[in-house]
């Protein structure tokens, strides 16, 4: 069977059998007749599935096309295709390998939107064993397999048909995201709530691609310019302009942009491992995928006038993170792929996606290196992954012009950033822009930032938004100040009893360069009033938040803290963090006064001074005990420290989702490296001690493909002095019952305390790669998780407190680690062994939910360490 389709249209033709005489007024009222038709003649949508006979199964990938013409499409995943006809009398056909092909005629009068036709191919079974992977009794071989042989070709050359293969290139590219919300109901439309937007109906268009009525509500468009050298290998993107649709001060703009990029990145057919949607796929183009796709050699074509096989590929189990699709192989001894297009299964385990679709197609540019003409990607959501509910569709088309290829480019091109904006880029004019576009954008798209625009004026859209930022973030705005966060209002523990709390902080509203947050908590229980308050200033000409970030902040605080936690990113007088397990009633209230200076620069580097000082005053069951020459212990009121601190972090690529206040780091491939160096100074400011400390930490995530990924921290320590044990290193503990990834899950409050340290955290997310062979529990989607924890330190001599290593001097004598209410030591020093702790976890338990079943390796002999298992919690929203 021999399908050719390329994707493009014919015009028909019209040959008139007429006299002379006459001949030229016929055909020219004709022409004019032919006119008329077509300015008033209206499309039609022709959609439908493609399904199997015997089974109703879909049959995927199978090719639709207009017989007597080039004209066609394929189906997806779920057996769905769509083509967009003109009026009249069509022929259709649907065809795919190991079925008998179905032709169907159709008459298109112009009037119908859209018609509907199915098609229902009969199995030949005879041809089933012979090609295709979808044969349920002939077992699937790669031994002696032509098209496992075709793709181990691919792979040998993949190296010479990349475009990295080429010494220099460059390009043009224009880029297009757009957002509908997608199969929008009559129902749906008739909503009382949605009177005061019934302008928006307006701008309902029907989906080329799925067929449904959409309402786009989200359009990004930029244009670049990409530049390439392979020796030495140096990349870089310049966006000259960029323009996209927004919702003021509800939403960043600039944070949902670097979000969307992180879903829909740049796709390499060639590379071994895909990332798309935050999980990285193994492509079919893998060494390792004959392993975990079939292959089967469907049909040839010719592209162009190049010979070419079409090569379909599925994976072997259907929700692990593959693909499934066709691509075009030249038959020459280049073996290069000329068109792919592929998808998912429905079956994968993948969250709130229904579908996609990815399309490329290759050719050569000035006959010397195969380059990307056609990029489009399309990606239904849905919540509940419903095929005919409401949900959100996405498409990214990608064009390319002006290449240049083999020709040197100036090194100097290449400096500064690998990706970079163009400081007019948010300001280009229509002009501009309607030069720039390497297409024109449709009545619909120009008409998106219109209705954005005019969404956002409505007052029941402004309430909406408040009402769902307050939800989602925790702050009720009043103009220009914020009230919340609204977690922290109420929260309990043993020292403070009842713990009521309220706070806030200005908004970009009262000013851009200027931030000034402040909270104030009552404890029933102890009676004592806390606060905070901070004013930061922006050093550059955005917002205090806005990455690359350049401020300086002044802060004071009088609060309770738990030792050892200063350094967890999360709020103690949160409302559910304070259920805990066992005894937490040994505290400090902490006055701090600091004053800090970050500089962030695009490059990941990032530079903070910091001076602070700390007096740390024993709360609820924690005393302060001095051993003395005398013997027994001399209680004191406080420990008063003043610290001057450098650190550095480099951390390229880094990206994050920026909200108006806050911002959240996109963890990607690229390692994150800090170093810290902290000085005591005795004297400065009541300081009571000098000391040095050095800190150095490092994080990154290994992608495997396909069994997931792994998560590494690696982190040190080491204090120079003769200190107490507030100023030593109290370990990251976890009480409640909350998942910490950066705390000891099994380890109490104090437990530990160390001058030197090392510590090793490692978490792999195995992405269901082990339930999704369990025929019951793959249907559930679960994902697996294990983890380990090792902690390795302990305290010099001259750190180890008690009755025989005492000074005199009242001011660096040691103070007795914390101990319970019989004098027995709660807290101690790591000895040679180190403290370990493992876990193996479900996630994606409703697709929020994780839980771990944590065990404690050693240290087990410790006053109150937990003997059995542990189970933890932790709610996270991921694809």
């Amino acid at each position: 069977m021999d399908e050719n389709y390329t994707g493009s249209s014919d015009r028909d033709a019209f040959h008139p059998s007429l006299t002379r005489s006459n001949r030229f007024w016929l055909v020219s009222l004709l022409l004019c007749l032919l006119t008329v038709c077509q300015l008033f003649a209206q499309k039609t949508i022709v959609r439908g599935k493609v399904i199997n006979a015997r089974t109703n199964a879909a049959v995927e990938f199978s090719n639709v096309l207009v017989e007597g013409s080039t004209m066609g499409t394929q189906s997806d995943l779920n057996g769905a295709y769509a083509l967009e006809l003109s009026p009249g009398t069509i022929t259709l056909r649907a065809s795919f390998v190991g079925y008998a092909p179905e032709s169907k005629t159709i008459t298109i009068d112009g009037s119908q939107k859209v018609l509907v036709l199915n098609f229902r191919l009969q199995p030949q079974q005879k041809n089933l064993s012979e090609v295709t992977v979808r044969g349920k009794r002939e077992r699937y071989r790669n031994k002696d397999n032509p098209a496992v042989l075709l793709i181990e070709k691919v792979i040998a050359h993949k190296g010479q048909n990349r475009k990295e293969a080429l010494s220099f290139y460059q390009y043009n590219k224009y880029e297009k995201i757009e957002f509908d919300l997608s199969n929008i109901s009559e129902k749906f439309r008739n909503r009382r709530s949605l009177k005061k937007f019934d302008f928006v109906f307006n701008y309902l268009d029907t989906s080329q691609v799925t067929g449904k009525v959409n309402l786009p509500i989200y359009l990004k468009e930029s244009i670049s310019n990409v530049l390439y050298s392979r020796n030495p290998e140096r990349k870089k993107e310049v966006v000259e302009g960029e323009k996209m649709t927004g919702l003021g001060n509800y939403v960043d703009n600039n944070g949902i942009k670097v979000y969307l990029e992180t879903l829909y990145q740049d796709v390499n057919v060639y590379d071994n491992s895909i990332m798309l949607l935050s999980n990285q796929f193994l492509g079919p183009t893998s060494p390792l995928a004959p392993q975990f796709y079939k292959y089967v050699i469907i049909d040839s074509t010719d592209i162009k006038g190049v010979r070419c096989v079409n090569l379909g590929f599925s994976p072997r189990n259907k929700t692990d993170l593959l693909f499934q699709g066709t691509m075009a192989i030249a038959l020459d001894s280049s073996y290069a792929i000329r068109k792919v297009v592929m998808g998912f299964s429905k079956d994968i385990n993948v969250n709130f996606v229904t579908d996609m679709r990815l399309a490329q197609e290759y050719d050569f540019v000035q006959d010397q290196g195969l380059m990307l003409t056609k990029d489009e990607l399309a990606i239904e959501f849905n919540l509940l992954k419903k095929e005919n509910g409401m949900g959100l569709f996405g498409q990214r088309s990608v064009s390319y012009r002006d290449y240049m290829v083999n020709q040197p480019i100036d090194s100097k091109r290449f400096s500064g950033l690998s990706s970079d904006v163009s400081k007019d880029a948010l300001t280009r004019s229509d002009s501009f822009w309607a030069q720039a576009r390497h297409q024109p954008l449709s009545d619909k798209e120009l008409g998106i930032y219109e209705m954005v625009d005019s969404v956002r004026k409505v007052p029941v859209f402004q309430k909406f938004m408040n009402t769902a930022l307050f939800l989602l973030e925790g702050y009720k705005p009043f103009g220009p100040f914020e009230l919340g966060p609204v977690n922290t209002f109420y929260s309990f523990n043993p020292v403070e009893g009842l713990r009521l709390r309220v706070g806030g902080r200005t908004t970009t509203t009262f000013s851009d360069r200027m931030a000034f947050e402040t909270y104030g908590a009552y404890g029933f229980r102890d009676k004592r009033v806390k606060y905070f308050a901070s004013a930061t200033f922006s050093l550059t000409d955005h917002n205090t938040y806005t990455y690359p970030i350049k401020h300086l902040q002044v802060s004071v605080q009088n609060d309770l803290k738990i030792p050892g936690q200063e350094l967890q990113f999360v709020q103690e007088d949160n409302f559910l963090l304070s259920f805990k397990r066992g005894p937490n009633n040994r505290r400090t209230y902490n006055q701090v006064f600091a004053i800090d200076y970050l500089n962030e620069s695009k490059s990941g580097l990032g530079l903070n001074l910091n001076v602070k000082r700390i007096e740390q005053t024993p709360a609820g069951a924690l005393t302060f005990d001095r051993y003395v020459p005398e013997g027994g212990v001399l209680p004191i009121s406080n420990v008063t420290s003043t610290e001057l601190t450098a650190g550095l972090r480099y951390a390229p690529h880094e990206q994050f989702y920026q909200g108006k206040n806050y911002r959240v780091p996109i963890v990607n491939k690229y390692p994150i490296i800090q170093i810290r160096f902290t000085a005591g100074i005795k004297g400065l400011l009541d300081g009571q001690y000098n000391f040095q400390r050095l800190m150095v930490y490092a994080n990154k995530r290994f992608y495997v493909a396909p069994i997931g990924y792994t998560d590494i921290t690696l982190e040190g320590g080491q204090t120079f002095g003769r200190l107490p044990f507030p100023l030593l290193t109290i370990h990251r503990a976890n009480q409640t019952y909350a998942y910490q990834p950066e705390s000891y899950n099994m380890m109490n409050f104090l437990e530990f305390v160390s001058d030197h340290y090392g510590a090793v955290f490692a978490d792999h997310y195995f992405n269901g790669f082990i339930f999704n062979k369990i025929p019951l529990l793959k249907k559930l989607k679960l994902r697996e998780v294990v983890t380990f924890k090792g902690l390795w330190g302990g305290l010099r001599p001259e750190n180890r407190p008690g009755p025989d290593n005492i000074t005199t001097g009242q001011s660096d004598g040691l103070l007795r680690l914390p101990t319970d209410e019989n004098g027995k030591p709660v807290s101690f020093a790591l000895d040679s062994r180190p403290y370990m702790e493992a876990s193996v976890g479900i996630a994606n338990i409703f697709k929020i939910l994780r839980v771990d079943l944590i065990k404690r390796l050693s240290y087990l002999d410790n006053p109150l360490a937990p003997q059995g298992y542990g189970i933890r919690f932790r709610m996270k929203f991921d694809f």
